[in-house]
């Protein structure tokens, strides 16, 4: 099990290209789909909570699998396997990289690998999107953030993510508390 989670991350690593938002997808279909180790809430809660920790995402999401599925041992496999990859090229390219930036399909193959990355972004937000429960609030929440991050990137305001998010999250917690105070009274 150990040497699975090692090569399945490392292989995480190895091909997706465009840091985490990019790799949910992929961990996704490798941890979910494929190897059945998570279930979907499990990646929608692993997504949140790496999100809102420190580190990249994708390092966040493997550590969490490596966890839920071998303890503490597990964690630091799974993180070393996703990481080794990326630490090796950028350990090349640094090498090299006079001569690395100079060779013309290199920069046309990275052409590609912008847009491959933009899809696998999407793809990620679709299937999170499809998770939502389909009640009013969660979706008027994302429709919300989503305007105001909209806003904010053409208006080129200086507001973090993490603030949204925080806001997000505390009008989540406020609603959901309003609601227990409801179905409390309405049970009395």
């Amino acid at each position: 099990m150990l040497l699975e989670l090692f090569l399945t991350f490392m292989k995480i690593g190895m091909f997706t290209f465009g840091g985490g938002y990019a790799m949910i997808s992929v961990v996704e279909n490798a941890c979910v789909e494929e190897k059945h180790w998570i279930t979907h809430d499990d990646m929608m809660n692993i997504t949140v909570i790496a999100e809102s920790t420190p580190g990249p995402i994708a390092i966040n999401c493997a550590t969490f699998v490596g966890y839920k599925k071998r303890g503490l041992i597990g964690a630091a496999v799974a993180t070393t396997g996703m990481i080794l990859p990326s630490f090796l090229v950028i350990y090349l390219v640094a090498r090299f990289l006079d001569s690395f930036l100079e060779i013309s399909w290199i920069a046309h193959a990275f052409e590609g690998i912008k847009l491959a990355v933009g899809i696998l972004i999407i793809d990620a937000g679709i299937k999170m999107l499809r998770q939502i429960p389909a009640r009013m609030v969660p979706r008027l929440i994302l429709a919300c953030a989503f305007a105001a991050m909209l806003l904010i990137d053409i208006l080129a305001l200086r507001i973090s993510s993490i603030a949204l998010l925080l806001i997000a999250a505390a009008v989540s917690l406020v609603l959901f508390t309003i609601s227990q105070n409801i179905e409390r009274e309405g049970s009395q």
